[in-house]
């Protein structure tokens, strides 16, 4: 009797991107009751990811771009900025610790026929606990939860209005008390922080989680120079203090 030659054909047998190769059915997934067909190929899913980050960087943007001449119409422009290095130099920290990775990923896996680059599948999440489909699976809903989080991030700016700044006093002031702000006093942030554990999901990568921790930290930073400027404003300051006393939380309710 000859010898038999044993091919080993299992989905998960040699590295990451072998497995996704080799996995090209279809996979269906139950969630609350519904049938889900998840995608089949790996540049399918980068793709979704592409498209669900380009389009949360779209969103802000937009809205940052709409409602700034309205506020600086109804509300005056803004007045009061913080004199302090640091307080001038946050807003920037922040805002590039959180648009560079998103860019970063956009460009790099589109021009790389949406697949992640060699040096970027190294910063890769483990795959100990989690089979490719369920990879998928978990990926597919952080793109699904992040075109919901924009329906929330949209009712923040909503009902920030004409009080929208980047850090600052406007010369009309008013105290948003209302919708998400009356949970947590700084709701964008909470939002832009969901929003960086769930691109974490959709690029299944370490790296937006740097990224997510300079944000934090900045907030930290942040959060008590932006009030103590509209402590300094005599027209809001009362009403501001008994507005902290009301909702204590500033970003996630009873933690932070």
């Amino acid at each position: 009797m000859g010898a038999k030659t044993v091919i080993n054909t299992s989905p998960y047998h040699g590295n990451r991107n072998q497995t996704r190769r080799l996995i090209s059915k279809s996979n269906m997934y139950y969630i609350a009751g519904l049938t889900m067909s998840l995608p089949s190929s790996t540049q399918t899913v980068e793709g979704l990811a592409v498209f669900t980050t380009f389009r949360y960087f779209q969103h802000v943007i937009s809205r940052v771009r709409a409602i700034a001449p309205v506020a600086n119409a109804e509300a005056g422009r803004i007045r009061t900025t913080p004199t302090s290095f640091i307080g001038k130099i946050i807003s920037p920290i922040h805002g590039l610790s959180i648009f560079v990775p998103l860019v970063t990923y956009c460009l790099c896996v589109t021009f790389n026929r949406f697949t992640q680059p060699a040096w970027m599948q190294r910063m890769s999440l483990p795959n100990t606990y989690f089979n490719y489909e369920t990879e998928v699976g978990l990926r597919v809903a952080a793109c699904a939860a992040t075109f919901v989080l924009l329906g929330f991030t949209g009712r923040i700016f909503t009902h920030l209005g004409n009080q929208w700044h980047a850090i600052g006093r406007r010369e009309k002031p008013r105290v948003v008390q209302t919708g998400p702000y009356a949970v947590v006093r700084h709701p964008l942030y909470t939002s832009v922080l969901i929003h960086g554990l769930l691109f974490a999901v959709m690029s299944w990568s370490y790296a937006p989680l740097v990224g997510l921790g300079i944000t934090a930290s900045a907030f930290a930073v942040k959060m008590p120079i932006e009030e103590d400027l509209i402590m300094q404003d005599s027209a809001v300051a009362a009403e501001y203090r008994a507005y902290m006393r009301r909702v204590p939380a500033r970003i996630i309710p009873f933690l932070w």
